[in-house]
């Protein structure tokens, strides 16, 4: 199977197959039956994408209650650094951190399941993100951490640029 458990339950790595020959490459971003048969049965509702230069740091975001949402992320060109953080009540890995590099050469997705909050930092110099969502979009529902919330301790990877942080990004309260 092209999935790859991670040390936090639920969360998945998928690492398509890809096709390559002189004309390119091809491979299936998504098929039902493959993640179904991964235990990932999850219905998309919604696809969203996003452009960013270098530098940019978006997150980390949840949506509380019925508005919980998975995901499956992934980077079409360029390079980001994905961050997962554990939100779910009574989880053995609450607030514990989930990295990886997604981007457009190798071609990995992140499954994050609902009761996640999620960021990313693009590293290249630009880059294209696309992603799954299993519900819609409430902004009543919306919640966050802040990137840098020294309780959650998340490496971000070192760059020649700053990071450039929405403002209200930079608002959300500290866990303790």
């Amino acid at each position: 199977m092209p999935f790859h458990s991670t040390p936090i339950s639920g969360l998945q790595l998928f690492e398509p197959r890809v096709f390559g020959d002189k004309r390119g490459y091809f491979f299936e971003s998504y098929n039902q039956k493959t993640f179904t048969e991964a235990g990932i049965d999850n219905t998309f509702v919604q696809d969203n994408q996003a452009r960013s230069p270098k530098g940019i740091l978006r997150g980390l975001h949840f949506q509380t209650g019925d508005s919980a949402q998975a995901k499956l992320v992934r980077v079409i060109s360029g390079e980001v650094f994905d961050v997962a953080v554990d939100m779910r009540p009574g989880s053995p890995t609450l607030h514990q951190w989930y990295g990886t590099r997604l981007s457009g050469e190798n071609q990995h997705q992140l499954f994050i399941p609902a009761g996640f909050a999620h960021g990313y930092l693009v590293l290249s110099d630009t880059a294209l993100f696309a992603y799954k969502c299993d519900n819609y979009y409430n902004p009543a529902a919306e919640g966050g951490l802040r990137y840098d919330d020294p309780a959650l301790g998340i490496e971000w990877p070192e760059l020649e640029v700053d990071f450039l942080v929405a403002e209200r990004d930079l608002e959300w309260p500290l866990l303790g």
